[in-house]
Protein backbone atom coordinates (compact mmCIF):
# COMPACT_ATOMS: atom_id res chain seq x y z
CA UNK A 1 0.00 0.00 0.00
CA UNK A 2 0.90 3.53 -1.04
CA UNK A 3 1.01 5.30 2.55
CA UNK A 4 0.94 9.07 0.70
CA UNK A 5 -2.96 8.61 -0.54
CA UNK A 6 -3.83 6.63 2.60
CA UNK A 7 -2.49 9.21 4.90
CA UNK A 8 -4.36 11.55 2.75
CA UNK A 9 -7.92 10.02 3.15
CA UNK A 10 -7.37 9.13 7.01
CA UNK A 11 -6.76 12.61 7.73
CA UNK A 12 -9.39 14.14 6.00
CA UNK A 13 -11.53 11.42 7.56
CA UNK A 14 -10.36 12.80 11.45
CA UNK A 15 -12.16 15.19 13.17
CA UNK A 16 -11.00 18.86 13.03
CA UNK A 17 -9.51 18.55 16.28
CA UNK A 18 -8.30 15.61 15.64
CA UNK A 19 -6.23 16.92 12.81
CA UNK A 20 -4.80 19.72 15.05
CA UNK A 21 -3.27 17.15 17.56
CA UNK A 22 -2.97 13.87 15.57
CA UNK A 23 -0.46 13.58 13.12
CA UNK A 24 -0.08 9.97 11.05
CA UNK A 25 3.48 8.38 10.65
CA UNK A 26 4.54 5.76 8.60
CA UNK A 27 6.42 3.47 10.61
CA UNK A 28 6.77 0.02 8.52
CA UNK A 29 9.58 -1.13 10.89
CA UNK A 30 7.04 -1.81 14.09
CA UNK A 31 5.60 -5.20 14.79
CA UNK A 32 2.00 -3.65 15.52
CA UNK A 33 -0.26 -2.38 12.91
CA UNK A 34 -0.84 1.32 14.81
CA UNK A 35 0.48 2.23 18.07
CA UNK A 36 0.66 5.71 19.97
CA UNK A 37 2.53 6.86 23.26
CA UNK A 38 0.55 7.26 26.33
CA UNK A 39 -0.23 11.37 25.90
CA UNK A 40 1.59 12.93 28.95
CA UNK A 41 0.03 16.61 29.71
CA UNK A 42 2.83 18.54 28.25
CA UNK A 43 3.36 16.86 24.66
CA UNK A 44 1.08 19.01 22.49
CA UNK A 45 1.48 16.65 19.31
CA UNK A 46 0.18 12.93 19.24
CA UNK A 47 1.74 10.74 16.52
CA UNK A 48 -0.19 8.03 15.47
CA UNK A 49 2.28 5.35 14.01
CA UNK A 50 1.01 3.30 11.44
CA UNK A 51 2.52 -0.38 9.41
CA UNK A 52 1.10 0.56 6.43
CA UNK A 53 2.28 -3.15 5.18
CA UNK A 54 -0.05 -4.64 8.12
CA UNK A 55 -2.59 -2.17 7.55
CA UNK A 56 -3.67 -2.32 4.16
CA UNK A 57 -4.75 -6.26 5.73
CA UNK A 58 -7.67 -4.67 7.09
CA UNK A 59 -10.81 -3.79 5.58
CA UNK A 60 -11.14 -0.15 4.69
CA UNK A 61 -14.29 0.34 7.30
CA UNK A 62 -11.71 -1.21 9.99
CA UNK A 63 -9.27 0.87 8.97
CA UNK A 64 -11.56 3.99 9.30
CA UNK A 65 -13.02 2.71 12.61
CA UNK A 66 -9.75 1.55 14.44
CA UNK A 67 -8.07 5.08 13.29
CA UNK A 68 -11.02 7.16 14.38
CA UNK A 69 -10.40 4.83 17.78
CA UNK A 70 -6.84 5.95 18.17
CA UNK A 71 -8.05 9.86 17.22
CA UNK A 72 -10.49 9.57 20.36
CA UNK A 73 -8.48 7.64 22.56
CA UNK A 74 -5.44 10.75 22.62
CA UNK A 75 -8.19 13.30 22.44
CA UNK A 76 -10.49 12.12 25.53
CA UNK A 77 -7.71 12.87 27.83
CA UNK A 78 -8.22 15.55 30.43
CA UNK A 79 -5.13 15.67 32.62
CA UNK A 80 -6.30 19.38 33.95
CA UNK A 81 -9.72 19.21 34.02
CA UNK A 82 -11.10 21.07 37.26
CA UNK A 83 -12.25 18.20 39.84
CA UNK A 84 -11.43 17.15 43.41
CA UNK A 85 -8.37 14.90 42.21
CA UNK A 86 -6.43 18.24 40.19
CA UNK A 87 -7.66 20.58 43.44
CA UNK A 88 -6.15 18.29 45.90
CA UNK A 89 -2.86 17.70 44.04
CA UNK A 90 -2.78 21.34 43.24
CA UNK A 91 -3.43 22.14 46.76
CA UNK A 92 -0.59 19.52 47.89
CA UNK A 93 2.25 21.03 45.24
CA UNK A 94 1.45 24.73 47.05
CA UNK A 95 1.90 23.23 50.23
CA UNK A 96 4.58 21.20 49.77
CA UNK A 97 6.30 24.11 48.26
CA UNK A 98 5.21 26.22 51.37
CA UNK A 99 6.55 24.07 54.08
CA UNK A 100 9.99 23.51 51.96
CA UNK A 101 10.39 27.13 52.58
CA UNK A 102 9.42 27.23 56.05
CA UNK A 103 11.33 24.04 56.71
CA UNK A 104 9.01 21.78 58.32
CA UNK A 105 9.86 18.80 57.72
CA UNK A 106 6.23 17.22 58.84
CA UNK A 107 4.03 20.03 56.88
CA UNK A 108 6.25 18.98 53.78
CA UNK A 109 5.94 15.17 53.85
CA UNK A 110 1.83 15.55 54.48
CA UNK A 111 1.78 18.35 51.61
CA UNK A 112 4.01 16.04 49.53
CA UNK A 113 1.88 12.70 50.85
CA UNK A 114 -1.56 14.21 49.40
CA UNK A 115 0.13 15.67 46.21
CA UNK A 116 1.15 11.47 46.13
CA UNK A 117 -2.43 10.53 46.41
CA UNK A 118 -4.32 12.71 44.22
CA UNK A 119 -1.29 12.62 41.14
CA UNK A 120 -1.75 8.65 41.89
CA UNK A 121 -5.58 9.01 41.47
CA UNK A 122 -5.46 10.91 38.37
CA UNK A 123 -3.27 8.76 36.61
CA UNK A 124 -5.50 5.64 37.40
CA UNK A 125 -8.46 7.24 35.97
CA UNK A 126 -6.41 8.11 32.36
CA UNK A 127 -5.70 4.80 32.73
CA UNK A 128 -8.54 3.10 33.40
CA UNK A 129 -11.17 1.01 30.99
CA UNK A 130 -13.70 3.76 31.05
CA UNK A 131 -11.28 5.59 29.32
CA UNK A 132 -10.79 2.87 26.35
CA UNK A 133 -14.65 2.37 26.20
CA UNK A 134 -14.97 6.25 25.94
CA UNK A 135 -12.71 6.40 22.81
CA UNK A 136 -14.72 3.35 21.24
CA UNK A 137 -18.04 4.76 21.43
CA UNK A 138 -16.57 8.24 20.48
CA UNK A 139 -15.29 6.98 17.47
CA UNK A 140 -18.40 5.38 16.65
CA UNK A 141 -19.90 8.88 16.80
CA UNK A 142 -17.59 10.41 14.63
CA UNK A 143 -18.18 7.53 12.20
CA UNK A 144 -21.67 8.37 12.55
CA UNK A 145 -20.94 11.70 10.64
CA UNK A 146 -18.87 9.45 8.01
CA UNK A 147 -21.80 8.04 7.02
CA UNK A 148 -21.51 4.84 8.97
CA UNK A 149 -24.71 3.99 11.29
CA UNK A 150 -23.57 3.23 14.82
CA UNK A 151 -24.47 -0.93 14.63
CA UNK A 152 -22.03 -0.94 11.50
CA UNK A 153 -19.64 1.27 13.09
CA UNK A 154 -19.29 -0.78 16.43
CA UNK A 155 -19.20 -4.17 13.97
CA UNK A 156 -16.40 -3.09 12.00
CA UNK A 157 -14.49 -1.26 15.03
CA UNK A 158 -14.99 -4.96 17.19
CA UNK A 159 -13.89 -6.83 13.55
CA UNK A 160 -10.78 -4.61 13.59
CA UNK A 161 -9.57 -5.29 17.15
CA UNK A 162 -9.81 -9.28 16.51
CA UNK A 163 -8.27 -8.90 12.85
CA UNK A 164 -5.42 -6.84 14.40
CA UNK A 165 -4.76 -9.14 17.40
CA UNK A 166 -4.92 -12.33 14.68
CA UNK A 167 -2.50 -10.25 12.09
CA UNK A 168 0.27 -9.29 14.87
CA UNK A 169 -0.47 -13.12 15.82
CA UNK A 170 -1.22 -12.86 19.88
CA UNK A 171 -4.20 -13.10 22.23
CA UNK A 172 -6.44 -9.94 23.14
CA UNK A 173 -5.75 -8.62 26.49
CA UNK A 174 -8.24 -8.04 29.03
CA UNK A 175 -8.93 -4.36 27.90
CA UNK A 176 -9.89 -5.24 24.18
CA UNK A 177 -12.29 -8.62 26.04
CA UNK A 178 -14.04 -5.76 27.60
CA UNK A 179 -14.43 -3.00 24.83
CA UNK A 180 -15.64 -6.15 22.22
CA UNK A 181 -18.45 -6.86 24.97
CA UNK A 182 -19.12 -3.19 25.04
CA UNK A 183 -19.01 -3.38 21.30
CA UNK A 184 -20.95 -6.47 20.66
CA UNK A 185 -23.49 -4.70 22.55
CA UNK A 186 -23.59 -1.35 20.77
CA UNK A 187 -24.11 -3.81 17.40
CA UNK A 188 -26.61 -5.57 18.86
CA UNK A 189 -24.94 -9.20 18.67
CA UNK A 190 -25.11 -9.40 22.82
CA UNK A 191 -27.54 -8.41 25.30
CA UNK A 192 -24.70 -8.31 27.65
CA UNK A 193 -22.91 -4.84 28.45
CA UNK A 194 -20.25 -4.01 30.31
CA UNK A 195 -21.31 -3.67 33.91
CA UNK A 196 -20.33 -0.23 35.89
CA UNK A 197 -17.82 -1.42 38.24
CA UNK A 198 -15.97 -3.49 35.25
CA UNK A 199 -15.61 0.21 33.61
CA UNK A 200 -13.74 1.50 36.25
CA UNK A 201 -11.40 -0.77 36.58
Amino acid sequence: MNPDPEIRRLLDLMPASGRMTCKIINKPQQSTIINCEFPLPWNRDRPIYINFDLWKLLSKSQRDLLLLRYVSFLGNFKWFKPDIYQGAALAGIVGTVVELLQGDAIGTAIAGGLTGLAMTRIWRDNRSSQIELDADEAAIRVAGRRGYNEAEAAKSLLGAIESVAQIEQRSLDFNELIRCQNLRAISGISAVGVPDSVRKE
